[in-house]
């Protein structure tokens, strides 16, 4: 075999800003192994910076020990931790959490072990990235019916949690005593100002109350009945 054969055949690999379809994408993805985290949002490529501990880590923890806290109480649920998701033929994000019901849900898992389809709710933690999360990444989620997107941005201090109506994300508003709730998984309770202040044993208390609620054990009658 020729050297001209030899560098005709190599893989690229992953560059910021390709255009690449998802086949393209993960052929790429595969032969870079090095590489942690790159998302394909509207046939671009993207690929995350180094993440700090208080600027993604800590809070990355928290979201999912308040996740797993709620999954660990709801059947037919499954919880995500930086899982590549097979939208369509041109966006295959990875998101930093996601939450999908595993019966009669959105999504499926393939063959090869990705989701594929809409999870019914994905979070971001928006460090360097939110005009991506609030841009792209919020436009493609919409478009793939993901019926609840949260973003945390932390250097603002603010968290976006929108709610799916009728083709267009609404943001969910705190109610009287700042708690936001979940309308797609009932007692999916998030105080968020706790959150922000890292009171992790106040996020957890008042999520426990979500878990207490009529209309957190009637959502679990239902996923069951869902499985029977």
């Amino acid at each position: 075999m020729s050297q001209n054969t030899l560098i005709s055949t190599k893989i690229p690999p992953l560059e910021n800003g390709d255009q690449l379809n998802c086949i393209e994408f993960e052929r790429r993805y595969e032969q870079m192994p090095h590489v942690k985290k790159a998302e394909l949002i509207a046939g671009i490529v993207y690929m995350a910076s180094p993440l700090r501990i208080n600027q993604h880590g800590e809070p990355h923890a928290s979201i999912i020990t308040w996740l797993g806290f709620y999954k660990a109480f709801t059947p037919n649920t499954q919880l995500g931790d930086n899982c590549t998701v097979r939208l369509d033929a041109e966006n295959e994000p990875q998101p930093d959490v996601l939450l999908r019901i595993t019966v009669d849900g959105q999504s499926t898992i393939s063959e090869d072990g990705y989701v594929e389809g809409a999870p019914e709710l994905i979070i971001e933690i928006a460090a360097s990235s939110a005009s991506i999360d609030l841009h792209q990444k919020l436009k493609t989620y919409q478009n793939n019916q993901v019926q609840e997107y949260l973003v945390w941005r932390i250097y603002d201090g603010e968290i976006d949690w929108f709610r799916l109506k009728e083709g267009k994300y609404i943001k969910l508003k705190p109610n009287e005593q700042g708690i936001i709730c979940s309308e797609y998984f009932p007692g999916l309770w998030l105080a968020q100002e706790a959150l922000l202040a890292g009171d992790l044993g106040q996020v957890l208390a008042i999520l426990q109350q979500g878990l207490n609620s009529p209309e957190y054990q009637n959502f679990v009658k239902k996923l069951n009945q869902n499985y029977d």
